[in-house]
């Protein structure tokens, strides 16, 4: 099947705010065709994937999204900013005394999965378990890999959705967080435990990636570019603005895709029902008729009115404004703990391999470790 990659900005956002041809279902599988018997085997113990927050259209995508919109106002946000804070010191101090870390393993994934957790209600000791699983949900999701690999992705979902059902059945005494509130409001919410848990697995995958591959995304961005980190540094420029640029200049999100619900055309081109396009954000966040020298990163104010990382129209992402305060605590947070923070060697950091996706699954950097540190270790 072939996809119709959308990449102008213009384009991007008309595609973005017309659900109704540009329909969210299999919004992030990049590949079509039939799934491995062993696969579809171990899937059949538990649940279909879907609809869920992404990948959801119309009536049914606002019941599911009305469920959760309470946990996201900026008040419930600003709170969360000293359990962020802390997380954030907490991991540091983890390996401050290393002078080295692979910082998307012992920070950029810990964090945001630690603050999605409390925001869920999943007991601390339990986050690795939901990194591991969202990782195989998201690759077995988006496609590709041989067949052993995706049983063992199947084996994680069905694992996850256990995990979630279990906890909505059984939330446990004195339970406050969005799991046990969403349990309690049944008759409020009118969804069923099926469609809640699409909805857990949603928060715990999306809550997490973005800020992930942002953390390392940004690190990289700013050390390729000292004058900017300087300013930064100096308080010339606002962390906001850096957390913007960050966003645009390496779309963490690239793209995900839709498919066509009736016959139009877009940018010259005719599309047919059950065409596929990829509305790429990457692309449109660096398009030339949008704004001024796209390609050259710039921690300047630039403003949000062109930035597309968190997408457009009725999905525009839900946590926006979490990550961005993650990322505006997170990345400031590692320079003012770890003096002289650098890049290691250029072959200590391996791109993530998923189409959608832009960041890093392994980022090592260095810092200067004070005498009176090493000699306690």
């Amino acid at each position: 099947m072939n996809v119709a990659v959308v990449t102008r900005h213009e384009d991007v956002v008309h595609v973005a705010h017309d659900p109704e041809t540009y329909s969210s279902e299999s919004a992030v599988k990049a590949t079509a065709g039939p799934e491995a018997d062993e696969v579809k085997q171990i899937l059949a113990e538990g649940w279909s994937l879907t609809p869920n927050l992404t990948e959801s259209d119309g009536e049914e995508h606002t019941r599911l999204r009305l469920a959760v919109n309470r946990v996201f106002t900026p008040r419930r946000v600003a709170e969360l900013e000293p359990f962020i804070r802390a997380t954030g010191e907490e991991l540091i101090g983890r390996f401050a005394a290393a002078g080295s870390t692979d910082i998307i393993e012992n920070y950029a994934w810990p964090l945001p999965l630690s603050v999605m957790a409390r925001i869920l209600g999943v007991p601390a000791g339990d986050v690795p378990l939901l990194r591991q699983w969202s990782h195989g949900w998201l690759k077995l999701s988006v496609g590709g890999g041989d067949v052993a690999e995706r049983v063992e992705c199947a084996r994680d979902v069905l694992a996850m959705q256990n995990y979630v059902m279990a906890m909505l059945r059984e939330p446990g005494p004195g339970g406050d967080g969005l799991i046990a509130s969403l349990a309690a409001d049944h008759a409020e919410n009118g969804l069923d435990d099926v469609e809640l848990m699409r909805i857990v697995m949603n928060l715990i995958i999306a809550g997490h990636v973005t800020v992930t591959r942002s953390i390392g995304n940004g690190l990289v961005s700013l050390l390729d570019h000292p004058a900017q980190l300087a300013a930064l540094r100096e308080g010339e420029i606002p962390p906001e603005a850096m957390v913007e640029e960050i966003l645009r200049f390496e779309s963490p999100v690239q793209g995900l895709f839709r498919t066509v619900t009736t016959e139009t055309e877009l940018a010259g081109s005719r599309l047919r029902p059950g065409d596929r396009v990829m509305v790429h954000f990457g692309a449109a966040n660096r398009d030339e008729r949008a704004l001024t020298d796209p390609g050259t990163f710039d921690i300047r104010p630039r403003g949000r009115r062109t930035m597309l990382a968190f997408g457009r129209g009725i999905h525009t992402c839900l946590g926006a404004g979490l990550a961005r305060l993650q990322l505006r605590i997170a990345i400031p947070l590692l320079f003012d703990r770890l003096p002289g923070l650098r890049l290691g060697p250029a072959d200590s950091r391996r791109r993530e391999r998923l189409v959608i996706a832009r960041g890093f699954d392994e980022l090592n950097l260095q810092w200067d470790v004070p005498q009176a540190q090493e000699a306690t270790q």
